[in-house]
């Protein structure tokens, strides 16, 4: 049994970006487009879809290399888990690779990414980091 749905989304596309897949997919659950919303949208990752089959949704996601082959996404982290939740304010909301990378926040407004949290001041859950 799946517990920490972001874990597991996040390690799929990890191991998916070692094994220089094209594409992973994972079941579906409004979380996890959301957070892959956000890697899209930050240029992390190509695209991605949602799908059924035989009654079960999933997503399918699009992995995004450079010229040379090389995963754009170059590290990907959990940081708030079940066991341990990291909550944060507007103000504490820490910058990955000095700004070259983003965290994604659970608001009250959404999934967002850090620069939106900040733009619109809100604090929240921080997810995963990405850079």
């Amino acid at each position: 049994m799946r517990t920490d749905l972001v874990a597991d989304l996040l390690t799929c596309i990890r191991n998916g970006l070692h094994a220089h897949k094209e594409r992973v997919e994972v079941p579906w659950s409004r979380l996890k487009e959301a957070v892959v919303k956000v890697a899209v949208e930050e240029g992390f990752l190509k695209e991605y879809t949602t799908a059924e089959e035989k009654g079960h949704r999933f997503l399918r996601i699009w992995l995004k290399y450079d010229a040379a082959g090389h995963p754009v996404l170059r590290g990907i982290r959990r940081v708030s888990k079940p066991s341990l939740r990291a909550y944060v304010k507007v103000e504490n909301i820490p910058q990955v690779q000095n700004g070259l990378g983003a965290n994604v926040l659970s608001t009250s407004r959404g999934v967002l990414v850090d620069r939106e949290a900040r733009k619109l001041h809100v604090g929240g859950e921080l997810l995963c980091s990405l850079w």
